[in-house]
């Protein structure tokens, strides 16, 4: 009992203090548990032998993401992306499957196993490459699109993968020894090494000893068993919990349901993993979707943890240091191969400028699934291990080396031209008093308010779609990047008399501000503005008019509030004028104190100025709310 409380003790500790300092570096969570376990086992060592058995129980981890990747496509979903998943991302992993699969033959390993090698390589890390979208602001892009639409395509090969490895074994009747020669390995061992598990499973089996006839009809009927589950008893079995009236009991299901279909396909000797994903699909659609998810996220995320920090306690750091040049140069190449599939891909379907370099750079590199697929491939004897730890050692080479690709996307973009850029531009054949540069959610009203009362706009956005979009419903705009001078100057910015600023990047909002009043000082200029800080960078730009995106909003929802607090109509109104005069008034008198080289946290006389103002609001709505019982 007191090793195992010491085992978890090092184990969360490990995780607890890694992962948040990898997410501040902005290196990730995956990367953080693969250094947490690095210390923990090959820097430290104080963790050894138990780390394999841990492994064994943390691949649970998993099988619940699958499921969890299930729960989140809907068949009518994957059906509207067919096209990018089975046309770009098919052709990512079968291109970069075959390419790597000719690399580690000509390394000289069995096709079976450069197969195997090829497939694990082929897939990219979801984790760190959609995380670092985000953080980046690059997920709506026409590049993050695509690189979210191979990710979700390699998400779901996964299965396929995982079904079709154990079908490599029969090629690998070889394995390689300590001196790096050859040798014929016994069919039998495989069965030894794992004898307690295979005995036992075989125990249990479904199909053991069935024709083969038999098992597929056994394997089908499984698989189908699953689906009128989630179809059918799904909806009552809630609801008998549901009478309980116990928290626990909903996460108890959820648990039972992953658990349940996992111990089903093993019986027939199908991949858990598989079963969990096709439990997902099916229930995609159900009214229980997000409490499936909801209860087992946490479990999600602490088994995965502890599958990296497990596969980074267990990297063979003797083989690293005593050949780390070699292993290096592995990863590059692994980087390089991939990097020119995607380049090739992206021309072939017409990806350009920032975005072709994003779909590039942002891929290039090999995946956590390729620590599910080393592990299950040495598992069922399709991978050596002398092969397998150097293929651990490739894969998260190439994941610590991901960083380094978006400093590269950011280096490469920051010297390319918008107009190199970016899609080119409409020819704007229309001027008018009004100019809207953004026609997102903000933009959108504001084009309607003033075209609806009879004013001309000419609007301008640099995505494609949602110009489409907007001229499906009859509104006419033009494709171009708002803050190119060019673009602007062929839009009427000599002649018009407002400009509207409702771009969704705060930075190019403020610098077409700063550059619009420049050539236009008599320009009228509206800015949407990110927050508070925002607002102070465009009141010094030079906007006139600066709307903070969700302060009226955020006003009339506590308009609401007070009104079904007590207040009457009257009373919140009033209220709610208050705090809006109030507020513009502070805003103004903060932006003269504000200063964009001091943190706001650390200006002592921007702080005790709203300190102040904000005990002046509060007894002003006092004062408001007292006048009624005086009168």
């Amino acid at each position: 009992m007191e090793s195992f409380l010491y085992q978890a003790s090092i184990y969360l500790a490990a995780a607890v203090i890694a992962v948040p300092i990898a997410a501040r570096l902005g290196l990730g969570s995956v990367l953080g548990y693969l250094a947490a376990g690095i210390i923990i086992g090959p820097l430290l060592g104080l963790v050894g032998a138990e780390t394999e058995d841990l492994q064994h129980f943390a691949e649970f981890g998993v099988v619940m993401m699958l499921f969890l990747i299930g729960l989140e496509l809907e068949p009518r979903a994957l059906w509207d992306m067919r096209h990018k998943l089975f046309g770009l991302g098919g052709m990512q992993i079968l291109l970069s499957t075959l390419a790597l699969m000719g690399v580690a033959i000509a390394y000289g390993q069995p096709w079976g196993v450069g197969l195997a090698i090829g497939l694990t390589l082929a897939l990219s890390s979801t984790a760190i490459v959609l995380q670092t979208l985000s953080e980046k602001g690059l997920m709506q892009t026409s590049g993050g699109r695509s690189v979210f639409s191979v990710l979700l395509t390699q998400d779901i090969a996964v299965i396929p993968i995982l079904a079709f490895l154990p079908l490599l074994i029969v090629t690998l009747p070889m394995s390689i020894t300590s001196d790096g020669s050859i040798a014929r390995t016994n069919g039998t061992d495989h069965g030894d090494d794992h004898g307690g598990g295979g005995h036992g499973e075989a125990a249990m089996s479904l199909v053991d000893g069935l024709p083969a006839w038999g098992v597929t009809l056994v394997t089908i009927g499984a698989v189908i068993a699953v689906i009128l589950a989630g179809v059918f008893l799904t909806r009552p079995v809630f609801r008998f919990i549901h009478a309980a009236h116990l928290r626990e009991m909903y996460t108890a299901l959820a648990l039972l349901i992953v658990v349940s279909i996992s111990f089903l396909m093993m019986l027939v000797g199908l991949s858990p993993a598989l079963g969990a994903f096709l439990a997902g699909v099916v229930l995609a659609s159900s009214e229980f979707r997000h409490e499936l998810e909801s209860d087992l996220q946490p479990f999600k995320g602490l088994l995965l943890g502890l599958f990296f920090i497990t596969v980074g306690a267990g990297i063979n750091f003797a083989l690293l240091f005593a050949d780390w040049p070699a292993l290096i140069s592995m990863a590059i190449l692994v980087i390089t191969i991939k990097g020119l599939v995607l380049f090739a891909l992206a021309v072939a379907f017409k990806i350009k400028g920032r975005d072709r370099w994003l779909f590039t750079l942002g891929l290039a590199q090999a995946g956590e699934f390729g620590f599910v697929l080393v592990a299950f491939s040495v598992g069922q004897g399709v991978i050596p291990t002398q092969v397998a730890e150097t293929l651990l050692l490739v894969v998260a080479l190439t994941m610590l080396i991901t960083p380094l690709l978006f400093i590269l996307y950011e280096l490469i973009t920051r010297r390319m031209s918008d107009a190199g850029a970016e899609i080119e531009a409409d020819e704007i054949d229309e001027e008018g008093p009004v100019i809207i540069a953004g026609i997102g959610r903000f933009g959108q009203i504001v084009n309607r308010l003033v075209q609806g009362s009879g004013f001309n706009t000419v609007v301008l956005d640099h995505d494609m779609e949602t110009i489409a979009l907007m001229r499906r419903f009859g509104f006419k705009g033009f494709l171009g990047d708002p803050s190119r001078p060019d673009i602007l100057n062929a839009a009427g910015l000599d002649t018009a008399r407002v400009l509207v600023v409702a771009l969704d990047d705060p930075a190019v909002s403020t610098r077409l501000v700063a550059y619009a009043r420049k050539v236009r000082p008599d320009l009228h200029i509206i800015a949407r503005a990110y927050d508070r800080v925002h607002v102070y960078k465009l009141y010094q730009a030079g906007a006139n008019d600066i709307v903070r995106e969700m302060f009226d909003a955020s006003l009339r929802a506590g308009r609401y509030a007070l009104e079904n607090l007590g207040l009457s109509d009257y009373e919140a109104a009033e209220a709610e004028r208050v705090f809006y005069a109030h507020d513009r008034e502070a805003v103004r008198e903060l932006a003269e104190l504000w200063d964009p080289n001091v943190p706001t946290s650390k200006n002592d006389a921007y702080v005790a100025r709203a300190k102040a103002l904000e005990k002046d609001l509060e007894l002003s709505l006092s004062a408001r709310q007292e006048e009624p019982k005086r009168a």
